[in-house]
């Protein structure tokens, strides 16, 4: 890829190719038929410049993964995702010769497109249960979780009160 210009070469060059009955101190050239304006730098312009970086960082500083717990429950899969399994397994044995996951995704989601709600129904009545236990495992979790965290933060506002 080839380097580009810095400014100061592009200013040089628009300079050097400037008419010559333009004058010195008109801000306005005219180039090829094109104007290019020139802006003097003022104080405050040249206190707000930042140093550009000529070089980039080659990578990007990954993002620090939150901390997970593992005592905590995880979402249900969706209604497609029920009827995503039972279509795999079917589809496979019709069409043992395709092996790519990206074509039985395709023939998955073209067929639950082509679904009417009442064939669907049977994939979101599981798929409503399945969230209804999700829903009382995570309030077990919460209740849980509170006085551990209720024990923690009145141990850090004893702490605060001696200081202050």
């Amino acid at each position: 890829m080839a380097k580009r210009p810095s400014k100061s070469r592009i200013l040089a060059s628009s300079s050097a190719s400037a008419s010559p009955s333009a004058s010195a101190n008109s801000p306005a050239k005219e180039t090829d038929g094109t104007m290019v304006l020139r802006i003097k730098p003022t104080e405050k312009m040249k206190k707000q410049r930042k140093p550009m970086s000529r070089t980039k960082p080659k990578t990007v500083a990954k993002k620090k993964a939150a901390k997970i717990d593992a005592k905590k429950p995880k979402k249900p899969p969706t209604a497609f995702f029920y009827f995503l399994e039972d279509f795999r397994k079917e589809f496979q044995e019709r069409n043992p010769d395709i092996k790519s996951m990206r074509d039985v995704g395709k023939a998955c989601g073209e067929k639950w497109k082509t679904m009417t709600y009442e064939e669907k129904v049977h994939y979101y009545d599981i798929a409503t249960e399945k969230r209804a236990e999700f829903d009382s495992a995570m309030a077990d979790y919460i209740k849980r979780k509170k006085p551990l965290q209720e024990s923690g933060e009145d141990q850090e506002s004893e702490d605060d009160s001696e200081f202050e």
